[in-house]
């Protein structure tokens, strides 16, 4: 397969990333001599976009503050037959980019992630492995274990993958996003290794470990719910009946003992339990009815888009 006769575009989100986009735009021109690199500024107070634009790169500016919000304007924006999505924090292996590309490809992939394989004790925290370990680890026992690395920043799509994928987060929680895209349409990806290096000096991470875990628990909790409605509310509706159940047992033993209901709120407590515990199974049945509807035509959206030519 030669790399020369497909349209391959680079796609850089950067914020404040002055110290380490030339190196990325440099690295990736060296690496895809035949792609073409966009970075998309999103609102940086250094010279981050100067610098790109020095370094050779397309220059464009998303305003919507949010990893969510560029990667939502780049997918929109650029066509080509394969994408290249890379952080701008010169972290990742540029050199990776033509395996990950070759894999895509020759195996007819929508999706290879970069495994990140840390070269230096500093390059991956030990909040951040942690935290990415069990992410992974909850996720895989909501959608099915397909991935070690939900998190990377390091991704390469095909077109049908970008053009059927409805990017609604707006931050650092897009890489979820993306990974249970591929899941829930049952696309077929990979994961390849890829060194993963400290940032360089003067680059600062954007992160937050708790605060930005939490946020990405919330949404698999959020995608969880709104990709498997009925075993979302189906558990809630067990447990709530479980509950119901538990406190009208002591009531009807009292009630068959001396034919009396004493405590008459836990008796109304149990009663609403259970209503509230049968609404919320059959609100499961409804919903699961509309996300297969919107699953379907996620589906269209992606058989829509031709396969990538290897010619």
């Amino acid at each position: 397969m030669s790399l020369a006769t497909l349209r391959i575009a680079v796609l850089v989100p950067c914020f404040n990333e002055e110290a380490a986009i030339a190196t990325v735009v440099e690295d990736f021109r060296e690496a895809l001599p035949v792609a073409d690199i966009y970075v998309y500024d999103n609102n940086s107070r250094d010279r981050t976009a100067e610098v790109a634009h020095e370094a050779g790169a397309n220059v464009r500016s998303e305003r919507g503050q949010g990893k969510g919000h560029v990667v939502r304007r780049m997918f929109a924006d650029i066509d080509a037959d394969v994408y290249v999505l890379v952080d701008g924090d010169a972290t990742y292996d540029a050199s990776s980019a033509p395996r990950m590309i070759e894999r895509l490809v020759n195996e007819h992939l929508d999706m290879v992630v970069g495994l990140r394989v840390d070269k230096v004790q500093t390059a991956y925290r030990m909040g951040h492995r942690t935290g990415n370990r069990l992410l992974t680890s909850f996720l895989a026992s909501i959608f099915g274990q397909a991935f070690k690395d939900i998190l990377s920043g390091y991704r390469v799509f095909s077109r049908r993958f970008v053009k059927s994928f409805p990017v609604l987060s707006d931050g650092f929680e897009i890489e979820t996003e993306l990974t249970v895209h591929a899941l829930e349409l049952a696309l077929p990806v990979a994961e390849v290794e890829t060194p993963y290096y400290a940032r360089p000096k003067g680059s600062f991470s954007k992160l937050n470990t708790w605060r930005d875990g939490l946020r990405i628990l919330a949404t698999i909790l959020k995608l969880y719910r709104s990709e498997k409605p009925l075993r979302f509310f189906t558990a809630i509706g067990i447990s709530l009946a479980f509950v119901s159940v538990g406190l009208a047992i002591p009531i009807f033993i009292t009630y068959l003992e001396q034919g009396i209901v004493p405590r008459l709120p836990t008796a109304v407590l149990s009663t609403g339990l259970m209503i509230v515990a049968i609404l919320s199974m059959s609100s499961g049945l409804v919903l699961d009815t509309v996300t297969r509807g919107r699953r379907e035509m996620k589906l269209l959206a992606y058989l829509s888009q031709p396969p990538i030519n290897k010619s």
